[in-house]
């Protein structure tokens, strides 16, 4: 594996420097950096900062010029988000058309799918959610409940979704529907379908979750419709589909994050030193841990882009990423903790701090997009080649 940035690589940086510093100023300037997405009218601004991305090539830079991309390298999309989280740029809300249903159409979708849908998630103009997880069916996803029917032209959508990301902002939903109730194994008779939020048959009920936002939602589909032609893949083989869906999801999708999180591990040091915790030599040793790990992970993202650049796609090898990733997160969230000591256990004018909110958020990432014994299994059945679980 090599890594490195060539002239027009560090040229296209300078570019990046100038552009944010130019554009995220105002009302995008004070969203700030933090995990939070923020609520109500600042939803909105959030939209607009992407549309602002969006009017300058800033969303799918990486995508395929015959698709409306950039077709940036892989090391310029890198630049572009360590350049980002550098400016302190806002946490994105395009991320499921523009990081999983994009790359998933691009591989599975028709080309009239691709000419409706891609278009309107390069220019911000619609958001998307996923309908994946439901009560019954988490990480065992292959569980879905959730139904949809032919009639006529349309399809009719029955069940619930839960754990519903930005729900409340999306103008459609990719939904994990079981399409042929009578197949013989519950991977089979799936499929992937396109379906419209701003319907009757939608009701979306928010999740307030222990950080007091709430990103999250239910989603209850009462004989929702969408056209016939808006299945990707090929109906009752959408298992295919969804294992796509997730690889982006594991894989690639999380770089920008991840370059975040050194910033965060960044700004806890610098806290700690404000403070000279760090004469502390136990503490200092659990620093150097995290940031051993933080380095891990970005090499272990390196091997994945490299692949990438290879013209390879993510594989089960992105399990290894995610299960490291969200575990450190959590090591970090508990470490910001330590270091604040008591001052951790108090909110500032009920405002719940930025370290208090990544403990708190933290917990659920070792759940949400696969929960780490999902990831284990994958890891051991399919890298490692170990016997299948009973």
């Amino acid at each position: 594996m090599e890594f490195t940035f060539s002239e027009a690589d560090e040229a296209f940086r300078l570019g990046v420097r100038d552009w944010m510093a130019a554009h995220l100023v105002g009302e995008f300037k004070a969203l700030g950096s933090g995990s939070r997405l923020g609520e109500h009218e600042e939803l909105e601004v959030r939209k607009a900062w992407e549309r602002e991305l969006a009017g300058d090539g800033w969303i799918g830079m990486g995508w395929p010029e015959q698709y409306g991309g950039r077709n940036l390298p892989i090391t310029q999309q890198m630049i572009f988000h360590e350049e980002y989280v550098r400016a302190g740029g806002p946490n994105r809300v395009s991320f499921f058309g523009e990081e999983l249903l994009g790359p998933t159409l691009m591989a599975f979708g028709t080309d009239e799918q691709k000419r409706r849908f891609l278009p309107k998630i390069l220019s911000a103009e619609e958001f998307w959610c996923q309908g994946f997880s439901e009560p019954d069916a988490g990480s065992d996803l292959a569980n879905v409940k959730t139904t949809a029917v032919r009639d006529g032209d349309e399809w009719v959508v029955n069940g619930q979704k839960v754990w519903t990301s930005l729900g409340h902002i999306a103008d459609w939903i990719f939904v994990v529907c079981r399409t042929d109730p009578d197949a013989p194994k519950k991977h089979q008779g799936i499929s992937f379908l396109l379906v419209p939020m701003h319907q009757p048959g939608v009701e979306l009920r928010p999740i307030v979750q222990i950080t007091g936002t709430a990103e999250f939602n239910e989603t209850f589909l009462t004989d929702a419709r969408t056209a016939a032609d808006l299945v990707v893949g090929e109906v009752n083989q959408g298992w295919r589909v969804v294992m796509g869906t997730l690889g982006f999801e594991r894989g690639t999708a999380f770089l920008a994050e991840e370059l975040r999180w050194h910033d965060e591990f960044s700004k806890l040091v610098a806290y700690a030193k404000a403070r000279h915790l760090t004469d502390d030599p136990v503490l200092r040793n659990r620093l150097v841990d995290s940031y051993i790990g933080l380095k891990l992970m970005k090499l272990n993202g390196m091997r994945t882009l490299s692949s990438l650049i290879k013209g390879g796609s993510p594989g089960p090898e992105a399990s290894i990423g995610k299960l490291h990733w969200s575990g450190w997160h959590q090591s970090l969230g508990e470490l910001e903790m330590d270091v604040m000591g008591a001052e951790g256990l108090v909110l500032d004018d009920g405002v719940v701090g930025d370290f208090q909110y990544s403990f708190l958020w933290s917990r659920a990432e070792t759940i949400f997009a696969g929960s780490s014994e999902i990831q284990r299994n994958i890891v051991a059945e399919r890298v490692l080649g170990l016997p299948r679980e009973p």
